[in-house]
């Protein structure tokens, strides 16, 4: 890119991060689910629509995909894997719940909201967030509607897990998030270029999200076998979700209020299906592990990880079953998403 298009490219970032700046700090103010991702978008939208030029370099999305790629990775803990080996069957059942979710919820979608196939399959994830936004940005597909989709979904399942679980008469103290300390500087820098230069090697190789998977094996390797603790530093962490969300905000703008109407339904039906099918999951596995129901219920929903463990930890429900399926949960759309996405590429041309 020419040096004058790369500074223009670079100063339309600049508004745009600006714009989105703002809308996380009012959706923080709201306490709106995942404010640093919906916020941002729906302002960068907003200002879309109003004739604003919005826009993410390309060197900036794939630096800030490094970071994330990495971030997401380092939820990967021994303790986690350990607990993996002790509940084979929840997590069979678990990836059995991901396959029919996926697959009832994208029929919905493309038969009653006329979604094409990759929209259908990408706003059907249930959970993955970040990473389902990013493949929506370099895979195609109407990427608002697949965050009109994702962001009621998530909302939906914010505000009523806790009313639920009250209502399962549990008394529900105050929930904070909860993470591990951040990784020093040095080695963090150390491995986030091995997970761009991997990230780059799966690139040539053509690999679905390559900045993405490339950071995230590097530090879920790392983290399982214990050779390296800690996180991202939110100081490099929110900045990089901060651009994902506007990211999503450039591709919003387009969508029309009927189509935002549209969205918002087919948002509320796949999440009543969502959550139908982890009901029906949840009940198995809990009579075959001699568990509460809802303490399953809290490891299979498709919340945030931090929200959920702090959650599953007020009704006392084991910390390690949490985090493990929630990890499991993730390892298993890390490939099944990307295959769904092939099914239907193919599903697109028969």
């Amino acid at each position: 890119m020419p040096m004058p298009a790369k500074f223009a490219s670079l100063a339309t970032t600049a508004v745009s991060v600006a714009i989105g700046a703002v809308g996380y700090l009012i959706a923080t103010w709201l306490s709106a689910p995942a404010p640093v991702l919906i916020g941002p978008a729906i302002a960068v939208s907003l200002a879309g629509l109003a004739g604003i030029r919005t826009g993410i370099d390309m060197t900036v999305r794939d630096i800030c995909f490094v970071v994330l790629g990495f971030g997401i990775g380092c939820g990967f803990n021994p303790s986690a894997g350990a607990a993996i080996l002790h509940w084979p069957f929840a997590f069979l059942t678990l990836a059995v719940a991901l396959v029919v979710t996926i697959w009832a919820c994208g029929v919905l979608l493309m038969r009653a909201f006329g979604f094409d196939s990759r929209s259908a399959v990408l706003s059907s994830a249930p959970g993955h967030l970040s990473f389902v936004m990013m493949l929506a940005a370099e895979a195609g597909g109407n990427v608002g509607r697949v965050a009109v989709v994702q962001s009621i979904r998530l909302l939906s399942l914010t505000l009523v897990v806790p009313f639920a679980a009250m209502a399962m008469g549990y008394q529900m103290g105050d929930i904070s998030g909860i993470g591990g300390a951040p990784m020093g500087w040095g080695m963090l820098a150390l491995l986030l270029v091995a997970g761009g230069l991997l990230g780059l090697l799966f690139q040539k190789l053509r690999i679905t999200a390559p900045l993405l998977l490339g950071p995230m094996l590097v530090a879920g390797l790392t983290h399982v076998t214990s050779t390296v603790e800690g996180g991202v530093p939110p100081l490099l962490l929110t900045p990089a979700f901060l651009v994902l969300g506007t990211l999503i905000g450039t591709r919003f703008s387009g969508m029309t209020l009927l189509d935002l109407r549209a969205s918002a339904a087919a948002g509320l039906g796949v999440t009543a299906i969502g959550t139908a099918i982890t009901v029906a999951a949840s009940v198995p596995v809990a009579m075959a592990l001699e568990l509460p129901v809802a303490h399953v219920l809290v490891a299979f929903s498709p919340g945030g990880l931090e929200t959920m463990v702090a959650l599953g930890a007020v009704m006392g429900v084991s910390p390690g079953f949490v985090a493990a399926c929630h990890i499991m949960r993730l390892v298993i759309l890390t490939g099944l998403i990307p295959l769904s996405l092939r099914w239907s590429q193919r599903y697109r041309t028969t």
